[in-house]
């Protein structure tokens, strides 16, 4: 899987919804109801340019996406790279991919937000906003401290996970 940009520009978001309403309509469920809120929420803030969505992509198609921004907040030394609303495919909410590959799928959204951090959005602090407090199972175990982990500090409290990764100039010491 893979982490991209989504923008309404080069016509990504018109292509999550579709392939995400022939999804919908194949679990027999009316997707203009079924994703009212966040489609609705999002669809002017993606007209206007601002999204900052990113969406994890099996192939071409969209398994999940969230918003992500890099802002400085006062808790924090440097930037924070900041990811919510979490949303995920029809195929995943109703539960026809099972459990197993929904916490598979939050573990590659969540690793692909550390590349981001290492990469195109450069920030060493990561607020990652799980749908539920129960997802925090899945990532549960990167809280077990081991030599080789990119992180410096790693917490889960409620849905909100918030981890500092180490600075490379400091792995090589």
């Amino acid at each position: 899987m893979r982490l991209v940009p989504i923008t309404d520009a080069d016509r990504s978001w018109a292509s999550l919804k579709s392939q995400w309403r022939k999804a919908a309509e194949a679990a027999e469920e009316d997707f203009s109801t079924y994703t009212q809120g966040i489609f609705a929420a999002l669809d002017p803030v993606m007209q206007g340019g601002k999204g900052g969505l990113y969406g994890l992509y099996d192939g071409t198609v969209p398994q999940a996406f969230c918003q992500v921004s890099k802002l400085l907040m006062p808790k924090f030394e440097g930037p924070v790279l900041r990811c919510r609303f979490m949303t995920v495919s029809p195929t995943y909410d109703f539960g026809s991919a099972g459990l197993d590959k929904y916490g598979q799928l939050l573990i590659e959204l969540f690793s692909g937000m550390v590349w981001l951090s290492r990469n195109a959005l450069s920030a060493s602090h990561i607020q990652f906003h799980l749908r539920s407090p129960a997802d925090a199972q899945f990532l549960a175990p990167l809280q077990a401290p081991v030599p080789d982990s990119p992180f410096q500090r790693f917490t889960i409290n409620g849905a909100w996970v918030e981890c500092d990764l180490k600075l490379p100039e400091l792995e090589t010491m």
